[in-house]
């Protein structure tokens, strides 16, 4: 038992070690998403605007429809005859595709704020907050016993 005690000692002081602070450390996360959208749209196509003119012996004639339109005049005995296209626009379905990156970045901190209260706390407030309320109770019990023992000790000697 005399060899282990040096032992215990030596192993209990070395295991002590200085209070190291726990470094804070931030998270942060990046997500992306993209996404592929398909967009069907309208588009107009403009039409050129084109003019042809002929003369002919044959009858009159007038055409026309929603792209041209044609005019004949018979002058002379020889018929005019004049085409022009209407300035329109024709819709031509187009389909595109849209790409959409979104990134969202997530950072967690831990922060520390300081909170000031009302009420400065008492001087005995401020020790049961330091040594919490058990080790007080076990040092009032130790303290009772040592009181008790030294008083009936007082009490022995005087008897003598």
């Amino acid at each position: 038992m005399r060899t282990r005690l040096p032992l215990l000692l030596l192993l209990a002081a070395s295991a002590c070690g200085t209070v190291r602070p726990i470094a804070s450390t931030d998270s942060t996360r990046v997500e992306v998403r993209t996404e592929v959208k398909t967009v069907h749209d309208t588009a107009y196509v403009e039409l050129p605007i084109i003019i042809e003119k002929r003369a002919t012996l044959d009858t009159a004639s007038t055409l026309e429809n929603k792209y041209a339109k044609s005019e004949a005049v018979v002058a002379a005995g020889i018929l005019h005859h004049s085409l022009e296209t209407k300035p329109v626009s024709v819709p031509v379905r187009v389909e595109t595709k849209e790409v959409v990156r979104d990134s969202t970045i997530y950072r967690d901190r831990v922060q520390t704020v300081t909170v000031e209260v009302e009420k400065k706390l008492t001087a005995w407030q401020k020790t049961k907050m330091k040594t919490g309320e058990v080790t007080m109770v076990i040092s009032l019990i130790a303290l009772i016993i040592l009181i008790t023992y030294l008083f009936l000790n007082l009490l022995k000697l005087k008897r003598l």
